[in-house]
Protein backbone atom coordinates (compact mmCIF):
# COMPACT_ATOMS: atom_id res chain seq x y z
CA UNK A 1 0.00 0.00 0.00
CA UNK A 2 1.13 3.71 -1.05
CA UNK A 3 1.93 5.82 1.73
CA UNK A 4 -0.52 8.74 2.13
CA UNK A 5 -0.48 11.67 3.77
CA UNK A 6 -1.63 11.58 7.17
CA UNK A 7 -4.30 13.92 6.97
CA UNK A 8 -6.62 12.77 9.84
CA UNK A 9 -4.15 12.94 12.40
CA UNK A 10 -3.83 16.75 11.29
CA UNK A 11 -8.04 17.40 10.98
CA UNK A 12 -8.22 15.92 14.47
CA UNK A 13 -6.93 19.53 15.76
CA UNK A 14 -9.85 21.11 14.20
CA UNK A 15 -11.81 19.39 15.34
CA UNK A 16 -12.40 20.27 18.60
CA UNK A 17 -14.83 23.11 19.55
CA UNK A 18 -12.70 25.12 22.03
CA UNK A 19 -9.63 25.17 19.35
CA UNK A 20 -11.68 25.82 16.71
CA UNK A 21 -13.13 29.14 18.20
CA UNK A 22 -9.53 29.94 18.91
CA UNK A 23 -7.98 29.40 15.39
CA UNK A 24 -11.00 31.42 13.92
CA UNK A 25 -10.72 34.26 16.25
CA UNK A 26 -6.75 33.98 14.88
CA UNK A 27 -7.98 34.28 11.45
CA UNK A 28 -7.17 37.52 10.68
CA UNK A 29 -3.48 36.96 11.07
CA UNK A 30 -2.76 39.05 14.26
CA UNK A 31 -1.16 37.46 17.60
CA UNK A 32 -3.42 37.29 20.47
CA UNK A 33 -2.84 36.61 24.48
CA UNK A 34 -4.00 33.13 25.97
CA UNK A 35 -6.60 35.42 27.80
CA UNK A 36 -8.03 36.89 24.83
CA UNK A 37 -8.21 33.53 23.34
CA UNK A 38 -9.79 31.86 26.29
CA UNK A 39 -12.91 34.04 26.95
CA UNK A 40 -13.89 33.66 22.70
CA UNK A 41 -13.44 30.17 23.46
CA UNK A 42 -15.37 30.32 26.90
CA UNK A 43 -12.64 27.93 28.83
CA UNK A 44 -10.58 29.03 31.36
CA UNK A 45 -6.90 29.97 30.92
CA UNK A 46 -5.18 26.99 31.86
CA UNK A 47 -7.22 24.80 29.59
CA UNK A 48 -6.81 27.15 26.70
CA UNK A 49 -2.91 27.50 27.25
CA UNK A 50 -3.17 23.47 26.73
CA UNK A 51 -5.34 23.59 23.67
CA UNK A 52 -3.42 25.98 21.81
CA UNK A 53 0.18 24.36 23.12
CA UNK A 54 -0.73 21.46 21.20
CA UNK A 55 -2.07 23.51 18.07
CA UNK A 56 1.79 25.14 18.16
CA UNK A 57 3.19 21.60 18.44
CA UNK A 58 1.76 20.60 15.66
CA UNK A 59 2.94 23.49 13.78
CA UNK A 60 -0.77 25.16 13.08
CA UNK A 61 0.08 27.97 15.66
CA UNK A 62 3.26 30.37 16.58
CA UNK A 63 4.34 31.40 19.64
CA UNK A 64 5.27 35.20 20.16
CA UNK A 65 6.62 35.87 23.90
CA UNK A 66 6.60 39.54 25.01
CA UNK A 67 7.84 39.65 28.43
CA UNK A 68 5.67 37.67 30.65
CA UNK A 69 2.96 37.49 28.07
CA UNK A 70 2.55 34.62 25.28
CA UNK A 71 0.46 35.55 21.87
CA UNK A 72 -0.77 33.03 19.46
CA UNK A 73 -0.66 33.59 16.04
CA UNK A 74 -1.80 31.30 13.06
CA UNK A 75 1.48 29.95 11.71
CA UNK A 76 0.71 31.46 7.98
CA UNK A 77 -1.64 31.76 5.44
CA UNK A 78 -1.75 27.66 4.23
CA UNK A 79 -3.50 27.48 8.14
CA UNK A 80 -5.61 30.14 7.14
CA UNK A 81 -7.01 28.47 4.17
CA UNK A 82 -7.92 25.02 5.37
CA UNK A 83 -10.09 27.20 8.36
CA UNK A 84 -11.81 29.42 5.62
CA UNK A 85 -12.63 26.37 3.29
CA UNK A 86 -13.95 24.48 6.07
CA UNK A 87 -16.33 27.75 7.15
CA UNK A 88 -19.06 26.78 4.02
CA UNK A 89 -19.18 23.19 5.24
CA UNK A 90 -19.95 23.74 8.42
CA UNK A 91 -23.24 24.98 10.37
CA UNK A 92 -23.98 28.15 11.08
CA UNK A 93 -26.30 28.77 14.53
CA UNK A 94 -28.94 31.00 13.42
CA UNK A 95 -28.48 35.30 14.68
CA UNK A 96 -30.64 35.78 17.55
CA UNK A 97 -30.55 39.01 17.74
CA UNK A 98 -29.48 42.94 16.44
CA UNK A 99 -25.45 42.70 17.84
CA UNK A 100 -24.91 39.33 15.99
CA UNK A 101 -26.66 40.13 12.82
CA UNK A 102 -24.32 43.46 12.59
CA UNK A 103 -21.04 41.39 12.89
CA UNK A 104 -22.80 38.81 10.52
CA UNK A 105 -22.94 41.88 8.10
CA UNK A 106 -19.67 43.49 8.72
CA UNK A 107 -17.95 40.28 8.10
CA UNK A 108 -19.94 40.19 4.74
CA UNK A 109 -18.89 43.56 3.59
CA UNK A 110 -15.38 43.93 4.16
CA UNK A 111 -12.75 41.41 6.53
CA UNK A 112 -9.55 40.22 6.35
CA UNK A 113 -8.72 36.94 4.99
CA UNK A 114 -5.27 36.23 6.96
CA UNK A 115 -3.27 39.42 5.22
CA UNK A 116 -5.55 40.40 2.24
CA UNK A 117 -8.88 41.25 1.78
CA UNK A 118 -11.83 39.17 1.87
CA UNK A 119 -15.92 40.31 1.61
CA UNK A 120 -17.45 42.01 -0.84
CA UNK A 121 -15.27 44.45 -0.44
CA UNK A 122 -12.30 42.20 -1.56
CA UNK A 123 -14.56 41.29 -4.73
CA UNK A 124 -15.81 44.15 -5.83
CA UNK A 125 -11.99 45.51 -6.04
CA UNK A 126 -10.92 42.32 -7.97
CA UNK A 127 -14.07 42.89 -10.19
CA UNK A 128 -13.02 46.93 -10.56
CA UNK A 129 -9.58 45.52 -11.85
CA UNK A 130 -10.39 42.70 -14.06
CA UNK A 131 -13.34 45.86 -15.89
CA UNK A 132 -10.01 48.53 -16.41
CA UNK A 133 -7.90 45.18 -17.55
CA UNK A 134 -5.44 45.70 -14.73
CA UNK A 135 -5.92 42.27 -14.19
CA UNK A 136 -6.85 39.83 -17.19
CA UNK A 137 -8.81 36.52 -16.62
CA UNK A 138 -7.74 33.81 -18.35
CA UNK A 139 -10.28 30.97 -18.48
CA UNK A 140 -12.34 32.55 -20.74
CA UNK A 141 -15.18 33.20 -18.01
CA UNK A 142 -16.51 36.65 -18.01
CA UNK A 143 -15.90 38.89 -14.39
CA UNK A 144 -14.78 37.60 -11.30
CA UNK A 145 -17.99 34.71 -10.56
CA UNK A 146 -16.17 31.09 -9.02
CA UNK A 147 -15.57 28.54 -12.43
CA UNK A 148 -16.91 25.21 -12.61
CA UNK A 149 -14.34 23.76 -11.66
CA UNK A 150 -13.14 26.09 -8.16
CA UNK A 151 -13.81 24.80 -4.80
CA UNK A 152 -16.65 26.82 -2.81
CA UNK A 153 -13.71 28.72 -0.47
CA UNK A 154 -10.07 28.93 -0.51
CA UNK A 155 -7.45 29.16 -3.35
CA UNK A 156 -7.98 27.82 -6.60
CA UNK A 157 -6.91 27.02 -10.34
CA UNK A 158 -8.18 29.68 -12.32
CA UNK A 159 -5.82 31.32 -13.68
CA UNK A 160 -5.16 35.46 -13.84
CA UNK A 161 -2.26 37.41 -15.53
CA UNK A 162 -1.32 41.32 -15.04
CA UNK A 163 -2.37 43.78 -17.99
CA UNK A 164 -0.25 45.52 -19.66
CA UNK A 165 -0.34 49.06 -17.42
CA UNK A 166 -0.77 47.08 -14.04
CA UNK A 167 2.57 48.33 -12.81
CA UNK A 168 1.44 52.11 -13.52
CA UNK A 169 -1.78 51.65 -11.66
CA UNK A 170 -0.41 49.82 -8.61
CA UNK A 171 2.26 52.00 -8.48
CA UNK A 172 -0.66 55.14 -8.19
CA UNK A 173 -1.12 53.58 -4.70
CA UNK A 174 2.07 52.88 -3.62
CA UNK A 175 2.25 49.03 -4.50
CA UNK A 176 5.46 48.75 -6.60
CA UNK A 177 4.86 45.11 -9.02
CA UNK A 178 9.06 44.83 -9.09
CA UNK A 179 9.36 44.63 -5.29
CA UNK A 180 6.42 42.24 -4.64
CA UNK A 181 7.44 39.79 -7.35
CA UNK A 182 11.22 39.54 -5.81
CA UNK A 183 9.40 38.38 -2.66
CA UNK A 184 9.27 34.87 -1.30
CA UNK A 185 5.03 34.29 -2.52
CA UNK A 186 3.37 34.08 -5.61
CA UNK A 187 2.73 36.70 -7.37
CA UNK A 188 -0.75 36.54 -8.38
CA UNK A 189 -3.55 34.11 -6.88
CA UNK A 190 -7.07 34.46 -6.04
CA UNK A 191 -9.78 32.49 -3.63
CA UNK A 192 -13.01 31.90 -3.28
CA UNK A 193 -14.56 34.38 -1.90
CA UNK A 194 -16.95 31.73 0.56
CA UNK A 195 -19.66 34.86 1.89
CA UNK A 196 -19.73 36.40 -2.18
CA UNK A 197 -18.68 33.04 -4.06
CA UNK A 198 -16.78 34.84 -6.45
CA UNK A 199 -13.15 35.66 -6.11
CA UNK A 200 -10.76 38.06 -4.19
CA UNK A 201 -7.30 38.99 -4.72
CA UNK A 202 -4.88 36.99 -2.83
CA UNK A 203 -0.75 36.33 -2.56
CA UNK A 204 1.61 38.80 -2.42
CA UNK A 205 -0.22 41.07 -4.47
CA UNK A 206 -3.53 40.68 -2.42
CA UNK A 207 -1.37 41.59 0.80
CA UNK A 208 0.14 44.06 -0.77
CA UNK A 209 -2.83 45.97 -1.88
CA UNK A 210 -4.00 45.92 1.66
CA UNK A 211 -1.40 47.19 3.52
CA UNK A 212 -1.22 50.25 0.66
CA UNK A 213 -5.04 50.87 1.43
CA UNK A 214 -4.50 50.57 5.48
CA UNK A 215 -1.54 52.85 4.81
CA UNK A 216 -3.71 55.36 3.07
CA UNK A 217 -5.96 55.52 5.33
CA UNK A 218 -8.39 54.04 3.20
CA UNK A 219 -9.50 50.94 5.30
CA UNK A 220 -8.54 50.47 8.97
CA UNK A 221 -8.61 47.22 11.05
CA UNK A 222 -10.75 47.29 14.03
CA UNK A 223 -8.43 46.10 16.98
CA UNK A 224 -8.98 42.35 17.80
CA UNK A 225 -11.89 42.14 15.08
CA UNK A 226 -11.71 40.54 11.51
CA UNK A 227 -13.90 42.90 10.22
CA UNK A 228 -12.74 46.01 8.68
CA UNK A 229 -13.56 49.50 8.65
CA UNK A 230 -14.19 51.62 5.27
CA UNK A 231 -12.73 55.17 5.73
CA UNK A 232 -12.95 56.07 1.94
CA UNK A 233 -14.62 54.42 -0.29
CA UNK A 234 -14.61 57.32 -2.93
CA UNK A 235 -11.31 57.14 -2.97
CA UNK A 236 -11.02 53.40 -3.37
CA UNK A 237 -13.54 53.60 -6.96
CA UNK A 238 -11.18 56.56 -8.06
CA UNK A 239 -8.63 54.90 -7.99
CA UNK A 240 -10.20 51.31 -9.31
CA UNK A 241 -11.56 53.55 -12.24
CA UNK A 242 -8.49 55.53 -13.50
CA UNK A 243 -6.68 53.04 -14.41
Amino acid sequence: MDPQPDIASVAAHFAERSRAAMMLELLDGNARPVTRLAQVAGVRTSTASEHLSRLAGAGLLVVEPEGRVRRYRLAGPHVAVVLESLIPLASTPGVTGLRQASQWDRLRVARSCYDHLAGSLGTDILAGLVEVETLRRTDGIQGTVRGPLDAIAGPTATGYVLGPHAAQHFAWIGVDLAVVQAGRRPLLKVCTDWTEQRHHLAGGLGAALMRALIDRGWIERRPGRRDLLIHKPEDIYDWLTTA
